[in-house]
């Protein structure tokens, strides 16, 4: 497992989920839900979140159908991807992400929450579904996972 504070990112069209990880790569944890914007103020944030927790790589959710086919939300995602690759300067991967937030809500609810009072927090909890999943697939493999955003 290569050491190092990882970001993940949940692309969403309203709200942007992020999550980091600890130094050792081996838990992700919720940071906050970022207002996706058309001014680049939501890069501009994750860019500043990505320097405050010293970050060597981001892994952003690839929203695939389940089926595996690319979607709308797909090419969102990849555009996301690479225009933050651009700005934060480490490496960006790109990894499956379905069910990540059917699986975040599922927790959400198990923890008390209802879909209600869960809103301000649901896309942070995909995020680290996204995250831990990346983390494990990396530890099981020894292979970083997904495919680099160019």
């Amino acid at each position: 497992m290569r050491p190092g504070v990882r970001v993940g990112v949940d692309v969403g069209k309203a709200r942007i989920g992020v999550s980091r990880s600890d130094p050792d790569g081996m838990l992700a944890l919720p940071v906050e839900t970022v207002a996706r914007a058309d001014d680049g103020s939501d890069i501009a944030r994750i860019q500043a979140l990505v320097t405050e927790f010293g970050a060597v790589e981001a892994i952003v959710g690839l929203p695939l159908s389940l089926s595996g086919v690319h979607t709308l939300s797909t090419d969102d995602a990849v555009g996301f991807a690479e225009r933050l690759a651009e700005a934060i300067g480490i490496p960006v991967r790109l990894v499956d992400e379905r069910l990540s937030t059917v699986t975040a809500q599922s927790a959400l609810r198990a923890s008390g929450r209802t879909t209600r009072n869960s809103r301000s927090v649901v896309d942070q909890a995909a995020a680290t579904v996204i995250l831990q999943h990346a983390l494990d697939a990396e530890r099981a493999s020894g292979n970083p996972p997904g495919t680099l955003a160019t």
